[in-house]
Protein backbone atom coordinates (compact mmCIF):
# COMPACT_ATOMS: atom_id res chain seq x y z
CA UNK A 1 0.00 0.00 0.00
CA UNK A 2 0.91 3.82 -0.70
CA UNK A 3 0.88 5.12 3.24
CA UNK A 4 1.00 8.63 4.31
CA UNK A 5 2.24 9.28 8.23
CA UNK A 6 1.52 12.73 9.72
CA UNK A 7 3.73 13.35 12.95
CA UNK A 8 7.30 12.06 13.02
CA UNK A 9 7.71 11.20 17.44
CA UNK A 10 8.53 7.97 18.50
CA UNK A 11 5.05 6.25 17.10
CA UNK A 12 4.72 7.93 13.31
CA UNK A 13 8.54 7.71 12.75
CA UNK A 14 9.23 4.14 14.30
CA UNK A 15 5.55 2.88 12.60
CA UNK A 16 6.70 4.83 8.77
CA UNK A 17 10.37 3.12 9.25
CA UNK A 18 8.56 -0.48 9.78
CA UNK A 19 5.62 -0.18 7.53
CA UNK A 20 8.71 0.70 4.43
CA UNK A 21 10.86 -2.16 5.86
CA UNK A 22 8.00 -4.65 5.41
CA UNK A 23 7.34 -3.48 1.86
CA UNK A 24 4.89 -0.78 1.73
CA UNK A 25 5.75 2.56 0.07
CA UNK A 26 5.34 4.99 2.97
CA UNK A 27 5.79 8.66 2.97
CA UNK A 28 6.13 10.72 6.64
CA UNK A 29 5.05 14.61 6.64
CA UNK A 30 6.37 17.15 9.91
CA UNK A 31 6.02 20.67 9.76
CA UNK A 32 9.37 21.03 10.86
CA UNK A 33 11.48 21.29 8.10
CA UNK A 34 14.90 20.45 10.12
CA UNK A 35 13.25 16.72 10.76
CA UNK A 36 12.07 16.05 7.31
CA UNK A 37 15.77 16.70 6.12
CA UNK A 38 16.90 14.78 8.93
CA UNK A 39 15.07 11.68 8.06
CA UNK A 40 16.24 12.41 4.21
CA UNK A 41 19.98 11.98 4.73
CA UNK A 42 18.81 9.39 7.17
CA UNK A 43 20.11 10.76 10.56
CA UNK A 44 17.12 9.56 13.34
CA UNK A 45 15.28 12.55 14.88
CA UNK A 46 14.55 10.54 17.62
CA UNK A 47 17.01 7.67 19.60
CA UNK A 48 15.24 4.69 19.22
CA UNK A 49 17.02 1.26 18.69
CA UNK A 50 17.55 -0.55 15.56
CA UNK A 51 15.81 3.06 13.82
CA UNK A 52 19.15 3.80 12.00
CA UNK A 53 19.39 0.18 10.74
CA UNK A 54 16.05 0.92 9.20
CA UNK A 55 16.22 4.48 7.78
CA UNK A 56 19.83 2.99 6.24
CA UNK A 57 17.97 0.74 4.41
CA UNK A 58 14.71 2.24 3.10
CA UNK A 59 15.16 5.50 2.72
CA UNK A 60 14.78 7.12 0.15
CA UNK A 61 13.58 4.20 -1.76
CA UNK A 62 10.23 2.96 0.10
CA UNK A 63 10.66 5.63 2.84
CA UNK A 64 10.59 9.79 2.23
CA UNK A 65 9.62 12.45 3.95
CA UNK A 66 8.06 15.76 3.39
CA UNK A 67 6.32 18.84 4.68
CA UNK A 68 3.30 19.09 2.43
CA UNK A 69 0.80 17.03 3.52
CA UNK A 70 -2.09 17.48 0.77
CA UNK A 71 0.40 16.12 -1.81
CA UNK A 72 1.13 12.96 0.51
CA UNK A 73 -2.40 12.09 1.35
CA UNK A 74 -3.46 12.69 -2.48
CA UNK A 75 0.01 10.48 -3.27
CA UNK A 76 -1.03 7.19 -0.72
CA UNK A 77 -3.83 4.77 0.00
CA UNK A 78 -4.48 5.30 4.03
CA UNK A 79 -3.18 7.78 6.36
CA UNK A 80 -2.01 7.30 9.91
CA UNK A 81 -2.38 10.26 11.97
CA UNK A 82 0.16 10.25 14.78
CA UNK A 83 0.78 13.54 16.17
CA UNK A 84 1.26 14.73 19.95
CA UNK A 85 -2.37 14.83 22.55
CA UNK A 86 -0.80 16.93 25.56
CA UNK A 87 -2.83 16.76 28.71
CA UNK A 88 -4.02 20.04 30.11
CA UNK A 89 -5.10 18.72 33.65
CA UNK A 90 -8.64 18.89 32.54
CA UNK A 91 -8.41 17.00 29.11
CA UNK A 92 -6.01 15.77 26.31
CA UNK A 93 -5.46 18.74 23.85
CA UNK A 94 -6.67 17.84 20.29
CA UNK A 95 -5.45 20.96 18.72
CA UNK A 96 -3.25 18.61 16.44
CA UNK A 97 -5.85 16.13 15.68
CA UNK A 98 -7.95 18.65 14.60
CA UNK A 99 -5.44 20.43 12.53
CA UNK A 100 -4.15 17.48 11.07
CA UNK A 101 -8.13 16.24 10.25
CA UNK A 102 -9.02 18.90 8.88
CA UNK A 103 -6.06 19.70 5.99
CA UNK A 104 -6.39 15.42 5.23
CA UNK A 105 -10.08 16.40 4.92
CA UNK A 106 -9.11 19.56 2.53
CA UNK A 107 -7.14 17.06 0.35
CA UNK A 108 -10.23 14.40 0.43
CA UNK A 109 -11.97 17.17 -1.54
CA UNK A 110 -9.47 16.81 -4.27
CA UNK A 111 -9.30 13.55 -4.33
CA UNK A 112 -11.86 10.89 -6.52
CA UNK A 113 -10.68 7.52 -4.77
CA UNK A 114 -11.47 6.13 -1.78
CA UNK A 115 -9.12 6.82 0.90
CA UNK A 116 -8.78 5.29 4.56
CA UNK A 117 -8.28 7.77 7.65
CA UNK A 118 -6.50 6.18 10.70
CA UNK A 119 -5.92 7.81 14.18
CA UNK A 120 -2.92 6.15 15.56
CA UNK A 121 -2.45 9.20 18.59
CA UNK A 122 -3.63 8.25 21.81
CA UNK A 123 -7.16 9.94 22.09
CA UNK A 124 -10.10 9.45 24.50
CA UNK A 125 -12.80 7.08 23.32
CA UNK A 126 -15.22 8.76 21.00
CA UNK A 127 -12.70 11.49 19.56
CA UNK A 128 -12.32 9.24 16.23
CA UNK A 129 -15.97 8.75 15.59
CA UNK A 130 -16.88 12.64 16.97
CA UNK A 131 -14.34 14.95 16.89
CA UNK A 132 -12.07 13.72 13.31
CA UNK A 133 -15.00 12.04 11.58
CA UNK A 134 -17.02 15.24 11.11
CA UNK A 135 -14.35 17.44 11.19
CA UNK A 136 -13.00 14.98 7.80
CA UNK A 137 -16.77 15.32 5.95
CA UNK A 138 -16.90 18.52 6.68
CA UNK A 139 -13.30 19.60 5.11
CA UNK A 140 -14.09 17.16 2.59
CA UNK A 141 -17.57 17.46 1.69
CA UNK A 142 -17.87 13.98 1.33
CA UNK A 143 -19.28 10.88 3.40
CA UNK A 144 -17.26 8.73 5.47
CA UNK A 145 -18.52 5.12 4.52
CA UNK A 146 -18.86 5.87 1.27
CA UNK A 147 -16.09 8.34 -0.19
CA UNK A 148 -13.45 7.48 2.43
CA UNK A 149 -12.86 5.58 5.79
CA UNK A 150 -12.41 6.39 8.87
CA UNK A 151 -10.65 3.84 11.69
CA UNK A 152 -8.75 3.72 14.87
CA UNK A 153 -5.35 1.91 15.27
CA UNK A 154 -3.74 2.18 19.16
CA UNK A 155 -0.12 1.40 19.33
CA UNK A 156 1.84 -0.51 22.20
CA UNK A 157 5.09 0.51 21.26
CA UNK A 158 7.32 0.56 24.11
CA UNK A 159 10.09 3.26 23.79
CA UNK A 160 13.75 1.32 24.01
CA UNK A 161 11.79 -1.56 22.33
CA UNK A 162 9.52 -0.09 19.45
CA UNK A 163 10.77 -1.79 16.91
CA UNK A 164 10.47 -4.69 18.31
CA UNK A 165 7.22 -4.06 19.25
CA UNK A 166 6.11 -3.18 15.96
CA UNK A 167 7.45 -6.28 14.35
CA UNK A 168 6.74 -8.70 16.79
CA UNK A 169 3.34 -7.60 17.68
CA UNK A 170 1.48 -9.36 20.62
CA UNK A 171 -1.81 -8.16 18.72
CA UNK A 172 -3.30 -5.59 16.64
CA UNK A 173 -6.52 -3.70 16.90
CA UNK A 174 -8.50 -2.64 13.88
CA UNK A 175 -11.04 0.07 14.92
CA UNK A 176 -13.10 0.88 12.16
CA UNK A 177 -16.54 2.37 11.20
CA UNK A 178 -17.81 0.12 8.96
CA UNK A 179 -16.12 -3.29 7.36
CA UNK A 180 -14.48 -1.90 4.76
CA UNK A 181 -12.05 0.19 7.00
CA UNK A 182 -11.54 -2.71 8.94
CA UNK A 183 -10.25 -4.59 6.10
CA UNK A 184 -8.12 -1.68 4.54
CA UNK A 185 -6.51 -1.89 8.01
CA UNK A 186 -6.28 -5.55 7.90
CA UNK A 187 -4.50 -4.90 4.38
CA UNK A 188 -1.97 -2.84 6.09
CA UNK A 189 -1.18 -5.64 8.41
CA UNK A 190 -1.46 -8.42 6.70
CA UNK A 191 2.09 -9.68 6.67
CA UNK A 192 1.55 -10.32 10.77
CA UNK A 193 -0.07 -13.62 10.05
CA UNK A 194 0.31 -14.83 13.42
CA UNK A 195 -0.55 -12.17 15.55
CA UNK A 196 -3.74 -12.02 17.06
CA UNK A 197 -6.11 -9.24 15.56
CA UNK A 198 -9.38 -7.80 17.22
CA UNK A 199 -12.08 -6.20 14.64
CA UNK A 200 -13.81 -3.53 16.42
CA UNK A 201 -15.11 -0.22 16.13
CA UNK A 202 -12.93 2.96 17.00
CA UNK A 203 -14.35 3.80 20.94
CA UNK A 204 -13.20 0.10 22.16
CA UNK A 205 -9.87 0.37 20.11
CA UNK A 206 -9.11 3.71 21.81
CA UNK A 207 -10.29 2.34 25.05
CA UNK A 208 -8.36 -1.00 24.48
CA UNK A 209 -4.91 1.52 24.73
CA UNK A 210 -5.92 3.64 27.60
CA UNK A 211 -6.85 0.15 29.59
CA UNK A 212 -3.63 -1.09 28.66
CA UNK A 213 -1.50 1.41 29.87
CA UNK A 214 -3.35 2.44 32.57
CA UNK A 215 -3.51 -1.23 33.86
CA UNK A 216 0.69 -1.36 33.97
CA UNK A 217 0.41 1.92 35.42
CA UNK A 218 -1.04 0.66 38.24
CA UNK A 219 1.07 -2.43 39.06
CA UNK A 220 3.74 -0.02 39.40
CA UNK A 221 2.24 2.15 41.79
CA UNK A 222 1.14 -0.88 43.73
CA UNK A 223 4.45 -2.03 43.73
CA UNK A 224 5.45 1.15 45.11
CA UNK A 225 2.93 1.31 47.93
CA UNK A 226 3.76 -2.08 48.97
CA UNK A 227 7.09 -0.85 48.92
CA UNK A 228 6.87 1.91 50.96
CA UNK A 229 5.24 -0.04 53.79
CA UNK A 230 7.74 -2.60 53.59
CA UNK A 231 10.62 0.07 54.47
CA UNK A 232 8.76 1.19 57.74
CA UNK A 233 8.32 -2.98 58.11
CA UNK A 234 12.09 -4.41 58.50
CA UNK A 235 10.79 -6.15 55.40
CA UNK A 236 12.68 -6.26 51.57
CA UNK A 237 10.39 -5.58 49.09
CA UNK A 238 12.75 -6.67 46.40
CA UNK A 239 12.63 -10.25 48.58
CA UNK A 240 8.69 -10.23 48.60
CA UNK A 241 8.58 -9.34 45.33
CA UNK A 242 10.40 -12.34 44.14
CA UNK A 243 7.96 -14.52 46.40
CA UNK A 244 5.46 -13.20 44.69
CA UNK A 245 6.31 -13.67 41.36
CA UNK A 246 6.60 -16.87 41.77
CA UNK A 247 3.01 -17.47 41.41
CA UNK A 248 2.06 -19.60 38.75
CA UNK A 249 -0.53 -17.05 37.49
CA UNK A 250 2.55 -14.48 36.82
CA UNK A 251 5.45 -16.74 36.00
CA UNK A 252 3.90 -20.49 35.26
CA UNK A 253 5.65 -23.64 34.85
CA UNK A 254 5.26 -25.35 31.62
CA UNK A 255 5.35 -29.33 31.62
CA UNK A 256 8.97 -29.52 31.21
CA UNK A 257 9.34 -27.60 34.24
CA UNK A 258 10.67 -24.51 32.94
CA UNK A 259 9.57 -21.50 34.31
CA UNK A 260 8.16 -18.67 31.90
CA UNK A 261 8.90 -15.49 33.11
CA UNK A 262 6.71 -12.65 30.96
CA UNK A 263 7.54 -9.23 30.48
CA UNK A 264 4.57 -7.97 32.47
CA UNK A 265 5.91 -8.98 35.70
CA UNK A 266 8.85 -6.21 35.54
CA UNK A 267 5.77 -3.90 36.06
CA UNK A 268 5.15 -5.54 39.32
CA UNK A 269 9.20 -4.33 40.89
CA UNK A 270 9.71 -1.30 43.33
CA UNK A 271 11.23 2.07 42.08
CA UNK A 272 11.38 5.50 41.61
CA UNK A 273 7.76 6.05 39.80
CA UNK A 274 7.02 5.71 36.36
CA UNK A 275 7.65 8.23 33.61
CA UNK A 276 7.58 9.17 29.80
CA UNK A 277 5.02 10.57 27.38
CA UNK A 278 2.29 7.78 28.00
CA UNK A 279 1.84 6.86 31.63
CA UNK A 280 1.25 9.91 33.46
CA UNK A 281 -0.65 11.70 30.42
CA UNK A 282 -2.48 8.47 29.81
CA UNK A 283 -4.00 7.94 33.18
CA UNK A 284 -4.70 11.31 34.09
CA UNK A 285 -6.50 11.80 30.86
CA UNK A 286 -8.40 8.62 31.60
CA UNK A 287 -9.48 10.12 35.12
CA UNK A 288 -10.11 13.75 33.21
CA UNK A 289 -12.58 11.50 30.84
CA UNK A 290 -13.93 9.22 33.53
CA UNK A 291 -14.97 12.30 35.94
CA UNK A 292 -16.12 14.50 33.05
CA UNK A 293 -18.32 11.67 32.40
CA UNK A 294 -19.65 11.29 35.74
CA UNK A 295 -17.67 8.31 36.68
CA UNK A 296 -15.21 9.00 39.93
CA UNK A 297 -11.80 7.44 38.94
CA UNK A 298 -10.67 6.69 42.60
CA UNK A 299 -8.08 4.14 41.95
CA UNK A 300 -6.43 5.44 38.56
CA UNK A 301 -6.47 8.81 40.95
CA UNK A 302 -4.39 6.89 43.63
CA UNK A 303 -2.25 5.60 41.00
CA UNK A 304 -0.99 9.34 39.80
CA UNK A 305 -0.88 10.45 43.66
CA UNK A 306 1.56 7.68 44.65
CA UNK A 307 3.54 8.02 41.34
CA UNK A 308 3.89 11.86 41.88
CA UNK A 309 4.88 10.93 46.03
CA UNK A 310 7.63 8.70 44.57
CA UNK A 311 10.31 10.79 43.57
CA UNK A 312 10.94 12.35 46.79
CA UNK A 313 11.95 9.31 48.64
CA UNK A 314 15.22 8.88 47.12
CA UNK A 315 14.85 12.56 49.09
CA UNK A 316 14.13 11.29 52.26
CA UNK A 317 16.68 8.45 52.01
CA UNK A 318 19.55 10.49 50.87
CA UNK A 319 19.13 13.16 53.96
CA UNK A 320 18.44 10.11 56.38
CA UNK A 321 21.70 8.92 55.87
CA UNK A 322 23.84 11.83 55.23
CA UNK A 323 21.54 14.90 56.97
CA UNK A 324 22.23 18.41 55.45
CA UNK A 325 23.33 18.16 51.36
CA UNK A 326 23.56 21.25 50.80
CA UNK A 327 27.14 21.43 49.28
CA UNK A 328 27.71 17.75 49.23
CA UNK A 329 28.58 16.03 45.83
CA UNK A 330 26.12 14.18 44.69
CA UNK A 331 25.42 11.68 41.43
CA UNK A 332 22.37 10.83 39.68
CA UNK A 333 22.65 7.73 37.34
CA UNK A 334 20.31 8.30 34.73
CA UNK A 335 18.07 10.84 33.48
CA UNK A 336 16.15 8.98 30.48
CA UNK A 337 12.72 8.10 32.53
CA UNK A 338 13.55 4.23 31.39
CA UNK A 339 16.57 2.65 29.93
CA UNK A 340 16.91 2.53 25.99
CA UNK A 341 15.44 5.72 25.23
CA UNK A 342 16.20 9.58 24.97
CA UNK A 343 12.96 10.64 26.31
CA UNK A 344 13.36 12.38 29.84
CA UNK A 345 9.44 13.24 29.79
CA UNK A 346 8.11 13.21 32.96
CA UNK A 347 11.09 11.13 34.09
CA UNK A 348 11.45 10.89 38.10
CA UNK A 349 14.68 11.99 37.59
CA UNK A 350 13.99 15.51 36.74
CA UNK A 351 12.28 16.03 40.19
CA UNK A 352 14.74 14.43 42.20
CA UNK A 353 17.30 16.38 40.50
CA UNK A 354 15.60 20.15 41.14
CA UNK A 355 15.20 19.26 44.66
CA UNK A 356 18.53 18.37 44.75
CA UNK A 357 19.45 21.85 43.16
CA UNK A 358 17.32 23.54 45.51
CA UNK A 359 18.80 22.28 49.04
CA UNK A 360 22.39 23.36 48.14
CA UNK A 361 23.89 20.15 46.58
CA UNK A 362 26.46 20.10 43.97
CA UNK A 363 24.57 17.65 41.51
CA UNK A 364 26.42 15.86 38.90
CA UNK A 365 24.53 13.15 36.63
CA UNK A 366 25.31 10.80 34.07
CA UNK A 367 23.34 9.55 31.01
CA UNK A 368 24.68 7.05 28.40
CA UNK A 369 21.54 8.31 25.22
CA UNK A 370 19.71 11.20 27.14
CA UNK A 371 22.76 13.88 28.31
CA UNK A 372 21.70 16.12 25.19
CA UNK A 373 18.06 16.54 26.22
CA UNK A 374 18.35 16.57 29.54
CA UNK A 375 20.95 19.27 29.35
CA UNK A 376 18.55 21.44 27.12
CA UNK A 377 15.99 20.91 30.03
CA UNK A 378 17.70 21.27 33.30
CA UNK A 379 20.49 24.03 31.96
CA UNK A 380 22.96 24.52 34.60
CA UNK A 381 21.52 22.90 37.49
CA UNK A 382 23.48 20.13 36.84
CA UNK A 383 27.02 19.07 35.28
CA UNK A 384 27.13 16.25 33.53
CA UNK A 385 29.80 13.77 32.62
CA UNK A 386 31.38 12.07 29.61
CA UNK A 387 32.18 8.99 31.27
CA UNK A 388 30.32 6.69 33.85
CA UNK A 389 33.81 6.63 35.84
CA UNK A 390 33.75 10.33 35.86
CA UNK A 391 30.45 10.76 37.26
CA UNK A 392 31.44 8.61 40.33
CA UNK A 393 34.58 10.73 41.21
CA UNK A 394 34.40 12.69 44.51
CA UNK A 395 30.37 11.84 44.95
CA UNK A 396 29.53 11.72 48.49
CA UNK A 397 26.37 9.52 47.76
CA UNK A 398 25.19 8.45 44.29
CA UNK A 399 21.06 7.92 43.00
CA UNK A 400 20.33 5.44 40.51
CA UNK A 401 17.81 6.56 38.60
CA UNK A 402 17.22 4.71 35.68
CA UNK A 403 17.93 0.95 34.91
CA UNK A 404 20.49 1.16 32.21
CA UNK A 405 22.44 -2.42 32.00
CA UNK A 406 25.78 -0.29 32.27
CA UNK A 407 25.04 0.47 36.00
CA UNK A 408 24.86 -3.48 37.14
CA UNK A 409 28.79 -2.48 36.82
CA UNK A 410 28.70 -0.28 39.71
CA UNK A 411 29.66 -2.27 42.93
CA UNK A 412 32.94 -3.82 40.86
CA UNK A 413 33.44 -0.21 40.08
CA UNK A 414 32.85 1.49 43.42
CA UNK A 415 34.71 -1.35 45.35
CA UNK A 416 37.98 -0.30 43.17
CA UNK A 417 37.78 3.15 44.62
CA UNK A 418 39.38 4.72 47.78
CA UNK A 419 36.01 5.95 49.52
CA UNK A 420 32.48 4.22 49.89
CA UNK A 421 29.68 6.70 48.57
CA UNK A 422 26.50 5.95 50.01
CA UNK A 423 24.47 4.23 47.29
CA UNK A 424 20.45 4.78 46.83
CA UNK A 425 19.31 2.46 44.34
CA UNK A 426 16.06 3.57 43.08
CA UNK A 427 15.35 0.90 40.40
CA UNK A 428 16.28 -1.71 43.27
CA UNK A 429 18.56 -3.29 39.95
CA UNK A 430 21.82 -4.29 42.00
CA UNK A 431 22.25 -6.48 45.01
CA UNK A 432 21.96 -4.63 48.28
CA UNK A 433 24.70 -6.53 49.22
CA UNK A 434 26.89 -5.59 46.62
CA UNK A 435 28.27 -2.24 48.16
CA UNK A 436 29.52 -1.15 51.03
CA UNK A 437 26.60 1.23 51.83
CA UNK A 438 23.49 0.30 50.23
CA UNK A 439 20.20 2.01 50.62
CA UNK A 440 17.09 1.31 48.75
CA UNK A 441 13.49 1.89 47.63
CA UNK A 442 11.48 -0.51 49.86
CA UNK A 443 14.25 -1.51 52.26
Amino acid sequence: MKVSIVGTGYVGLVSGACLAHLGHQVTCVDIDPAKVEMIARKDPPIYEKGLQELLDANVPERLTATTDLRAAVLDSDLSLIAVGTPFDGQIIDLKFIKQVAQEIGEALAEKDSWHMVVVKSTVVPGTTTDVVLPILEQASGKKAGIDFGVGMNPEFLREGEAIEDFMEPDRIVFGGIDERSIDALAELYEVFETADKVRTDPSTAEMIKYTANSLLATLISFSNEIANLCAVQRVDVAEAMQGVHLDRRFSPILETGERVRPGFVSYVWPGAGFGGSCFPKDVKALVAHGENSGIPMQLLRSVIEVNNRQPQKMIDMLEKELGNIAGSDITVLGVAFKPGTDDIRESPSLPVIEALAAKGAKVTAFDPIARHEAEHVLGDRVIFRDTLEDALNGAKAILLMTAWPEFRDLPEMLAKGESAPLLIDGRRMLNKNSVDRYAGIGL
